[in-house]
């Protein structure tokens, strides 16, 4: 980490790690410009992220993208959709999840903040992206060249992966975490979402750059061994559909709960038997 707090892991490519929850915010800085890559959990958090910019870079914020629709990436689009003429790009599905998942947890929240009192949640406005991407699209941002590439259903039906092909550096959000297991949760797609990151390997090559959502930058070995786990997982869960059993079956000393704890594959249990119309 630099002094300033930002890691450049490629040539005008800025990574940060904020608190809470290791949240990766990425910038792509360009000649007239600079892009950045998810909005953290409220408008007082994207504001800092806006502070820390400036105080980096002399350079103006031309555009934003979201990775996926989770509040921990969206919740502060508000304070980048309030500066002068800056789309925010994100997969068009995130209207829908919004409906679905972020809007209504954040209506009960913000009704009884007893509910989720570790959320700053009380100015938060929900802003989906102003620009939708259904199919794969490049974007010309602060003089820079960056490919936008909406994903199939894996961490959730809204992923994007975002990458900077002149320095090969991949921000693929929360189907890849570092710092912990990935997640399953608001709706996660566990069988589909090895499926996505064996796509994805396809494409990135050995000695690429790769940003998880969480966490510290990987490299392609790191997104193989992620990917060959999320496999285990929806391989059990097929054979406990399969032989009519459940999680509660599993021997102690099965070798998922060395990956996640219990709680987080039970979640993935109910989203993949969901998956199956079980």
């Amino acid at each position: 980490m630099t002094e300033s707090g930002w890691l450049e892991v490629g040539p005008g490519v800025f990574h940060r790690r904020y608190d809470p929850m290791d949240v990766s915010v990425v910038v792509v800085v360009g000649p007239t410009g600079i892009t950045v890559v998810d909005t953290r959990s409220n408008p007082a958090e994207a504001d800092e992220v806006i502070r820390d910019i400036a105080l980096r870079f002399d350079l103006p914020i031309v555009a934003v993208v979201n990775t996926h629709a989770h509040y921990d990436h969206t919740f502060g689009n508000q304070s980048f959709a309030a500066l002068p003429a800056v789309p925010v790009y994100g997969h068009h599905l995130i209207p829908s999840h919004f409906a679905d998942y972020e809007g209504p947890r954040l209506a009960a929240q913000q009704a009884d903040p007893s509910l989720e009192p570790d959320k700053q949640w009380a100015d938060v406005v929900l802003n989906p992206p102003s620009i939708l991407l259904e199919e794969p699209g490049t974007v010309l941002a602060g003089g820079r060249t960056i490919e936008l590439i909406p994903l199939d259903p894996g961490h959730t039906d809204t992923d994007l992966a975002v990458y900077v092909p002149d320095c090969r550096v991949w921000l693929l959000g929360d189907i890849i975490e570092e710092s912990g297991p990935p997640m399953f949760g608001s709706g996660s797609f566990p069988l589909t979402w090895p499926i996505v990151l064996a796509g994805l390997l396809r494409e990135i090559q050995p000695g690429d750059v790769i940003v998880p959502g969480h966490g510290a930058v990987v490299d392609r070995d790191f997104v193989l061994r992620q990917t060959e786990a999320l496999q285990k997982v929806v391989d059990t869960i097929r054979a406990c559909a399969a032989d009519g059993t459940s999680i509660d079956g599993l021997p102690e000393d099965h070798g998922l709960f060395a990956l996640w704890p219990k709680v987080m594959l039970e979640s993935a249990f109910a989203r993949g038997l969901a998956q199956m119309g079980a």
